[in-house]
């Protein structure tokens, strides 16, 4: 073999180890690409899935979210009195002093101070209800509630109660009236203290006083014209009772009442009257 057909095959050696040398290095770079997008691909995953399961406290999930409703409260089973307790020193006594026993000529329904005693304790006294829904004859416990009776003596004969209405009517339960705002808020100007009753001595068709807490009575009354009224508990003045021929009248009120709490009557009961009797 001849020296110059040697170089050649050393030379066409060299290239061919040249290229393979080269195309090794692009195999090796080739891997190395393909190794980093996995990684970063894995990154990527890792991450998203990360995101989707780890809670940073911030999202709120809507379905355990309860929005409450912003609705007037529900008024509860009782004749409340609504009007703010007075916390002032106790007032002085009425200055117009005791009504005749026939009754004022006039209207009065804002006072000074709670009234003096005025009944007699030999005397017997009743009340002769007349309203838009019949006529009641309630016989007054002067016994039982002294200044409670004398309290709704001295204002009927005063004409306080006349032409108001029972602003609060609820079925099964009471008839509230008193009230000549109707707003369950109105009083004579005074409060006066409490003359409680016993556990059990409410019952259909008895009288007894609305309050705001203890030992602020005013003008507001209701008549209990339902067994959930007869089971209120003792904290309310009982001063009287319907005679039973009349609790005709106070079922007829009760039918009048509302179904919920509301204590709007589906017609309106006023008092147009009320004439205090001697007996």
């Amino acid at each position: 073999m001849g020296t110059e057909k040697r170089e050649r095959q050393k030379a066409n050696k060299a290239r061919r180890e040249q290229e393979l040398a080269r195309q090794a290095a692009r195999s090796r770079t080739t891997r190395i690409g393909l190794l980093v997008a996995g990684a970063v691909v894995a990154v990527f995953i890792l991450v998203f899935v990360a995101g989707r399961f780890i809670d940073d406290g911030d999202d709120t999930d809507d379905t355990l979210v309860t929005e409450q409703e912003q609705a007037e409260p529900t008024p509860t089973d009782t004749p409340t009195d609504s009007a703010a307790p007075v916390e002032e020193e106790p007032a002085a006594e009425a200055s117009v002093g005791c009504p005749p026993i026939e009754g004022s000529d006039e209207q009065i329904q804002e006072f000074d101070g709670p009234p003096p005693m005025c009944l007699d304790p030999d005397v017997s006294y009743s009340a002769k209800i007349t309203t838009t829904a019949g006529e009641v004859t309630a016989e007054l416990d002067q016994e039982q509630a002294p200044n409670t009776v004398n309290n709704f003596v001295f204002l009927a004969r005063y004409n306080y109660f006349d032409d108001t209405p029972c602003h609060r009517v609820i079925n099964g339960f009471v008839t509230q009236c008193g009230d000549p705002t109707a707003t369950g808020q109105g009083g004579p100007g005074y409060d006066f203290a409490d003359e409680l009753p016993e556990a059990g001595e409410y019952a259909i068709g008895s009288l007894a006083m609305a309050n705001s807490g203890p030992d602020t009575n005013g003008s507001q009354f209701f008549i209990i014209s339902g067994e959930r009224g007869a089971e209120l508990p003792p904290l309310y003045n009982l001063f009287g009772a319907i005679v039973d021929d009349d609790l005709a009248v106070v079922e007829e009120m009760d039918a009048r009442g509302s179904l919920d709490e509301s204590g709007v009557a589906s017609e309106e009961i006023r008092i147009v009257d009320v004439e205090i009797i001697e007996s």
